[in-house]
């Protein structure tokens, strides 16, 4: 048999075999088949590639960049608010950059960068599976491909930008330096505070030559280019601090590991905090406050990223409204600045400061922001800021929690009229933590209602309630209204939790308080309305805005019980009284913390959600100080200045509008439009509610507790009649005007202030857990 004659007959027996096998298994391909695909498309994959490496050409550099000024106006879209966004940035030659600076990069960035021939495979293979399993978005790139991004490219996110980036990393490593890509790539990288290449940055951050950077200035700017406006220590919110503080320490591990730096010099390095934030020109005034919100706005919902908008030529049309930013910052003004004397009070009336954020309820729309007096002296925005507890403002999200729950520890369901006992310094029973808050003055109140309780800001009474709606459920429902889950003083941990540790920032408030006002509708807070930038070539980039539609945060009968209870706070008898200037139905509520920290007022109307707070800051350690003595009182409560200037801001936003009732379904499903307890046929302002008004229970509400009642912090059925027991502590809840003896409300005159002793109790720890010993408790009302 010749040798062709056996190759077909054993061609011919693998056919009669492969005839004689299942229809599923003929169907698979034969690995003689599959190989030959194979080779076949890594052939054809090999010579695209090398077509595309051919006629892929380096561009020019900055051929996709052109620097321009960044346009900010008003809601009007027509009055300009600022001009920024010119680039910043000074080339430098890489020897003029510090070695370990360098070095630092190359640790933080791409390690692989001196052996790479300007993209890792293996990087990038291992980016994309550890975000399949879901460790979030991993970046592969190596800093020849960061270069020739920001080089050459633009920062779109596109798969035809990212594979010429593949491939001009390629044509670059192969025709530059490595030192040359270095240096480009320092040069063109955006370290934040508005700074373009390490020289800006180096200005920026520590005021200094690049070429005088320590060490650690020079691993803290690398730290910078993962997340330049997050990891701004300065200005960053806790959490975000730790992040930069670690990533600061990830760059100086790997230059040991690389053998940049020796163990014992990186033992000896401390971490070198920068200089603050220099104001940018052009941004004097409420101006940089403002371009502040807007640029946090776009960069956190992810409308751009921080480099691109900080590139320039954009034309920014945000929600701010001139008059009632004008109007914000002359409440200020005339209600709090004029009263400070600086010069006769050194000590007390210099460095107070105020954060403020007003939202339209219906519409999530930011109207107006007080981040400070002037951007060019005071370049924080404290609109923005995370660091101060408010108190009890947090209250009404106690309440909305119990609402929610519906029972208490024993199954009895909580109401707006549900009883506790007032008496000050009560412990708390059922709490994680121990927790025994003083009221304000130490009052002791008796066995009061829910209502009243908020009306007078009684601290015993609602650090139970909070306890008994779950701490767990008031947090939830802290978030659902608006608050971010990621601000500290918000640990189920802690009982304290339920008289405000939390530290959202004025806006953040703002947003939670204008869910209650629209029937427990949430929207985030926005302050952009359009964005475009026109090219070069005449296209015009207009970015999708992110939609802004509500979510369910509360029922409509919960959120409304809240607010109907929050109307009587702007009453004679409550703690908001001076809110009754306004002349229009309001709700609010006061808060002011420990040692008088720091002093709130929230409040709404249906058209506008407003909060306004007071701290006083030392300008060089950013230590907290007491408001104690400022302008001559011997306290600063919520009912003061916050009230004050928050009634003159929103009867100047609202002047020449029609005045709007609240619209409130409180529990038996029937849309009533209350009656506001405003001016009373006589010209006097009435006292109460409306006795009958339905409670979230579906029990008629009285306002007043009964005498007589057992103490004791289980709510019950409230009676139908009766007063408050009258005594030497228990003020009446129908005074017809605010005294100096009512919580929250200013002393006229300074004089001593009764101080209770207080209990151990167990505050968030800056990491968020108990504190591991006792210290005093935090807000009192």
């Amino acid at each position: 048999m010749t040798l062709s004659t056996r190759r077909q007959a054993k061609r011919a027996a693998r056919r009669e075999a492969r005839r004689a096998l299942p229809l599923w298994r003929r169907l698979l391909p034969t690995w003689r088949i599959t190989l030959g695909t194979l080779t076949a498309l890594l052939l054809l994959a090999a010579g695209g590639f090398a077509v595309l490496y051919v006629i892929v050409p380096v561009p020019d550099p900055n051929a996709h960049a052109v620097a321009q000024n960044n346009i900010y106006l008003y809601a009007d879209g027509t009055t300009e608010i600022a001009r920024t966004g010119a680039v910043n940035r000074t080339d430098v030659t890489i020897d003029q950059i510090p070695l370990p600076t360098q070095q630092a990069v190359v640790s933080a960035e791409d390690r692989t960068f001196y052996q790479n021939r300007g993209i890792d495979l293996k990087g990038m293979l291992r980016a994309g599976w550890n975000t399949l399993l879901g460790k979030g978005m991993q970046g592969g790139s190596t800093i020849t491909q960061q270069y020739v991004k920001n080089y050459y490219l633009t920062q779109d996110r596109t798969i035809e930008r990212k594979g010429r980036e593949l491939l001009i990393a390629l044509k670059v490593d192969q025709q530059r330096d490595k030192r040359e890509i270095l240096a480009g790539y320092l040069n063109s990288s955006y370290f934040g505070r508005g700074a373009y290449g390490i020289q800006s940055a180096a200005h920026a951050y520590y005021g200094v030559d690049v070429s005088q950077l320590t060490l650690g200035q020079g691993a803290y700017l690398a730290s910078l280019l993962q997340a330049p406006s997050l990891y701004d220590v300065k200005t960053a919110t806790p959490a975000n601090r730790e992040k930069a503080v670690a990533r600061w320490n990830y760059a100086l591990d790997g230059m040991v590991q690389l053998g940049f730096l020796t163990p014992a010099d990186r033992a000896a390095t401390t971490f070198p905090d920068p200089i603050d934030p220099q104001p940018a020109t052009g941004l004097a005034g409420q101006a940089g406050y403002l371009v502040g919100v807007a640029d946090d706005y776009l960069v956190s919902s992810g409308t751009i990223d921080a480099a691109t908008l900080k590139a320039g030529g954009w034309r920014i049309t945000t929600t701010f409204d001139k008059p009632r930013q004008d109007a914000f910052a002359k409440a200020v003004q005339e209600q709090l600045t004029g009263e400070l004397d600086p010069q006769a009070r050194p000590t007390t009336d210099t460095d107070v400061r105020v954060a403020g954020a007003s939202v339209e309820p219906a519409t999530g729309r930011v109207v107006a922001v007080y981040g400070g007096p002037d951007y060019a002296k005071q370049p924080y925005n404290d609109a923005l800021r995370q660091d101060n507890q408010i108190g009890s403002t947090f209250k009404p999200i106690d309440l909305a929690a119990g609402l929610v729950a519906q029972h208490d520890l024993d199954g009895r369901p909580i109401t707006t009229e549900s009883r506790y006992d007032g008496t000050s310094e009560r412990p708390v029973t059922g709490g994680p933590t121990p927790y025994a808050p003083p009221n304000e003055d130490g009052v002791d109140y008796g066995n009061i209602t829910l209502r009243y309780a908020m009306v007078k800001s009684v601290n015993s009474v609602y650090a139970q309630e909070g306890v008994d709606a779950g701490l767990a459920r008031v947090r939830e429902t802290a978030v659902r209204l608006g608050i971010p889950d990621s601000v500290r003083g918000m640990d189920p941990a802690n009982t304290s939790m339920t008289l405000g540790t939390a530290t959202p920032s004025a806006l953040d408030l703002a947003g939670a308080y204008a869910t209650l006002a629209d029937h427990g509708q949430a929207h985030t807070p926005w302050s952009v309305l359009k964005l475009e930038r026109v090219n070069p070539g005449g296209a015009v980039d207009v970015p999708k805005m992110p939609e802004h539609n509500p979510t369910d945060a509360l029922d409509r009968e919960i959120a409304d019980s809240v607010t109907d209870v929050l109307r009587d706070v702007i009453s004679p008898r409550g703690t908001g009284a001076a809110a009754l200037d306004l002349g229009r139905p309001a709700a609010g509520k006061t808060g002011t913390t420990d040692s008088n920290l720091s002093a709130w007022f929230a409040g709404y109307t249906p058209e506008l959600a407003t909060t306004v707070g007071l701290f006083r800051e030392n300008p060089k350690t950013h230590a907290k100080e007491p408001l104690a003595g400022t302008a001559g009182l011997s306290r600063i409560n919520g009912g003061a200045f916050p009230t004050r200037i928050w009634t003159a801001y929103t009867a100047a936003a609202l002047d020449g509008t029609p005045t709007q009732d609240f619209d409130l379904r409180t529990g038996h499903g029937a849309t009533t439009a209350t009656p506001w307890p405003g001016v009373s046929a006589s010209g006097s302002p009435s006292a109460t509610t409306p006795t009958t008004a339905p409670a979230a229970g579906g029990e008629p509400a009285t306002t007043d507790p009964a005498p007589g009642t057992p103490a004791g912090h289980t709510p019950s059925a409230p009676a139908a009649t009766g007063q408050p027991p009258t005594g030497p502590n228990t003020p009446s809840p129908q005074a017809t005007r605010p005294t100096t003896t009512d919580p929250e409300q200013p002393s006229p005159t300074p004089k001593p202030t009764l101080v209770q002793p207080t209990r151990p109790t167990a505050l968030p720890s800056a990491t968020g857990g108990p504190a591991s010993h006792p210290v005093p408790p935090p807000p009192t009302p």
